[in-house]
């Protein structure tokens, strides 16, 4: 029977294909306060190494890579891809294989006056969980200008679920 995978050690980074990699860029540094670690770029295959390596379409060219760091936690990468017949839309939350980005704050209430003054869409009022494992936990999604879903999430007090059990999951809030 397996344990999973064999030294296994935690996640690294997540990766995003974003329409414009620059504007995405700005968006994360400017707005939320990230900064760029490194940046690499463009990959242009004339064999089928793309389809066979990433999956995509084997003329796909990949136009930049930059991988960014917010403050504790895994980095990510943005990619632009510039590929024919590449969707346009980011997948709605239901959709499979969608994803979000959460960021941890200090002050709900204070990230969200913070992201309606740089003019971003936050999807209704924070949500703030008073019951069952997640009880201290306050959060809401929001959107990047190109309409990713991103989340903020706040637990001053911590969670229920790691009042007694502090590995149950990982945090960057250091107690």
């Amino acid at each position: 029977m397996s344990s999973g995978l064999p030294g296994l050690a935690g996640c690294d980074h997540v990766g995003f294909t974003v329409p414009d990699i620059d504007a995405a860029t700005t968006f994360f540094v400017d707005v939320i306060g990230c900064e760029v670690a490194f940046e690499i770029g463009p990959f242009i295959a004339d064999d089928d190494w793309m389809a066979v390596h990433l999956g995509v379409d084997p003329r796909a060219v990949i136009k930049n890579l930059r991988m960014l760091r917010c403050k504790n936690g895994p980095a990510f990468e943005l990619f632009e891809y510039d590929v024919k017949g590449s969707l346009k839309d980011a997948p709605s939350n239901s959709d499979v294989g969608a994803a979000h980005l959460g960021f941890v704050v200090a002050d709900i209430d204070l990230a969200v006056a913070h992201l309606k003054a740089h003019g971003v869409t936050v999807q209704g009022d924070p949500t703030h969980i008073t019951e069952g494992p997640s009880e201290g936990l306050g959060w809401v999604y929001f959107r990047a200008p190109w309409g990713m879903q991103l989340e903020l999430l706040s637990y001053p007090d911590g969670m229920a679920v790691t009042r007694n059990n502090s590995s149950a999951l990982w945090s960057p809030v250091k107690d």
